[in-house]
């Protein structure tokens, strides 16, 4: 390094050694602060390493820089990034074995190395061909955790001045800067393959768990079902899933999406009816900050979420006119913009959807728009009710039955009669219900068997063999011990000789007990059959 002359009067001591030495320290703080800030602004260890060397040059006057990284596997020291000026070839091949070259020594005995001029060592091999046998040369362990993890080694740019130890003990304290620099990477890259394989062993037991070959129901509906969902899901084409509560909607639409080529995105699922309009919007295409009381910042909505990926819409057939209308042109356009916003956002999305209600019906009596119906009903698939497979009960229950004996951590079983008692009923509110009536038989349960007795229909009767008819002034309800009302199919909701009461408790029966459901089978609002529920007294825990 070149250090300019300083002219003194002839009385004054001479003390050049003073000044080359006061000038190099102010050089090397300067570098020695320029290679920090580069190492704190990133974790990439190749990117901050290739301008670390480079201001070790230009700032330092130490060239030839190279960092090489101790190879876990082969215990051999790699060349892992070089600058030169005249630039060479690939080193990724180039390595150390213990004991080989000046390096070499360093896994053995990891300590500095100073050679004031590289042609007197024998040793050194300078396998690159980049060192110049005039000139200096410095080698500094890197440690992590006071472990040997690579070197830092350097030529300085002219002969020995007699400063090779300053110099030195600045490639020390880059050296140990940079080891934090690797021991930060190497955390986080540890960190980033252990989130990388829970994330695959997530994936693969999800996957594994909405596979269709573990889907319960050898039906032939059932099977019909699976069939048409294996087809659908290669594609992004729209589906509309249609059947009664609790029928295993979502399990259906979980198994599309979790084996479609969107699987490695997220799914994302919304209750439409579960909303009201105002929130449904919001929730679905995000806002901007100040869009409405509240909005204190910008919010994504599910669409956005689910970029990449599906989103679910639950209970579809329950959103108003107006926002089928705005659902309607993210369908086709796959374009919106957030509540309160002006900029037009696009995303792709796959869109799976689902309803219990009669959307025919809804089309031909104007609350549901016709072209929102087709843009849904690309890819139909329909849902039988679990009355309608009653061969299915049986695997569903065993199913049923290790989950919960898994949650309880028991094991149960069921009694041939229990079995039979299950297969008697009309199960309104299918495998939901199913699931729940069986839960409440395992509390009840104190060995884990589970007999007749402890298989109880809180809301509806079990199915009768025949019928009864009513004869004149019989009761349109008729009540079996144990049972509560019954059949709500069987009920004739004009019937003058039904009370008000009797007629919202069937209406209820008969919707599962979902009041928006019961509403509409009574022609009434949400709010007018809670009204009734309240002032009629009717105790909705007992059923």
């Amino acid at each position: 390094m070149h250090v300019h002359p300083i002219h003194r009067a002839a009385d004054t001591p001479p003390a050049n050694g003073y000044c080359r030495t006061h000038e190099l320290n102010i050089l090397l703080l300067a570098a020695l602060y320029a290679v920090s800030r580069v190492l704190s602004r990133s974790l990439l260890f190749r990117e901050t390493q290739r301008h670390v060397l480079r201001i070790l040059q230009d700032e330092a006057g130490l060239t030839c820089g190279m960092i090489s990284v101790l190879d876990p596997q082969s215990g051999n020291l790699k060349a892992h990034e070089l600058h030169h000026p005249a630039g060479v070839g690939d080193v990724q091949n180039v390595q150390y074995q213990p004991g080989e070259g000046i390096l070499g020594l360093m896994l053995e005995k990891p300590r500095t190395v100073m050679l004031r001029r590289v042609a007197d060592e024998p040793r050194f091999l300078n396998r690159l061909g980049i060192y110049q046998r005039e000139l200096p040369f410095i080698a500094v362990p890197i440690r992590v955790g006071g472990n040997l993890q690579g070197v830092l080694a350097v030529q300085p740019g002219e002969p020995d001045d007699g400063l090779l130890e300053e110099r030195a003990q600045f490639v020390e304290m880059v050296a140990n800067l940079i080891g934090q620099s690797l021991r930060l990477s190497l955390e986080v890259q540890h960190d980033k393959s252990t989130l990388v394989e829970e994330r695959d062993l997530l994936r693969r037991t999800v996957r594994h768990q909405f596979g269709f070959d573990n889907m319960v129901g050898r039906s032939a509906a059932m099977r019909r079902v699976f069939d048409q969902a294996r087809l659908v899901a290669k594609w992004n084409t729209t589906v509309l899933i249609r059947g009664e509560t609790g029928t295993g909607k979502e399990l259906i639409a979980n198994a599309i999406h979790y084996n479609s080529p969107r699987s490695r995105s997220a799914m994302i699922r919304l209750n439409c009816a579960a909303l009201p309009e105002t929130l449904l919007e919001s929730e679905l295409f995000g806002h901007e900050r100040g869009a409405f009381t509240g909005a204190v910042e910008a919010r994504k909505g599910r669409f956005e979420q689910a970029h990449g990926g599906t989103l679910f819409l639950d209970e579809i057939g329950d959103v108003s006119g107006p926002f089928q209308a705005k659902l309607l042109r993210i369908l086709q356009e796959g374009e919106f913009e957030r509540v309160g916003g002006c900029r037009t956002i696009k995303v792709d999305v796959r869109v799976i959807a689902a309803t219990h209600r009669d959307l025919e019906t809804a089309v031909d009596m104007g609350d549901f728009r016709e072209d929102l119906f087709y843009r849904l009903n690309v890819m139909p698939i329909f849902l039988p009710p679990l009355r309608e497979r009653i061969e299915d009960i049986p695997e569903i229950v065993r199913h049923l039955l290790g989950k919960i004996g898994q949650e309880q951590k028991r094991k149960l079983n069921l009694t041939d009669m229990a079995q039979r008692r299950l297969a008697n009923h009309d199960w309104p509110g299918n495998v939901r219900e199913l699931e729940n009536c069986l839960e409440r038989a395992a509390v009840l349960s104190e060995s884990g068997r589970i007999d007749v007795d402890l298989i109880r229909f809180p809301s509806v009767r079990e199915r009768p063999a025949a019928r009864p008819q009513r004869g004149p002034g019989a009761s349109a309800i008729t009540r079996t011990a144990g049972s509560g009302l019954g059949s709500a199919s069987a009920i004739d909701f004009d019937d003058p000789d039904l009370s008000e009461k009797e007629r919202v408790i069937a209406a209820l029966e008969q919707a599962g007990w979902v009041q928006a459901k019961a509403a509409r089978i009574l022609g009434m609002t949400p709010r007018q059959i809670a009204y009734r529920i309240q002032t009629l007294a009717i105790d909705v825990k007992q059923f």
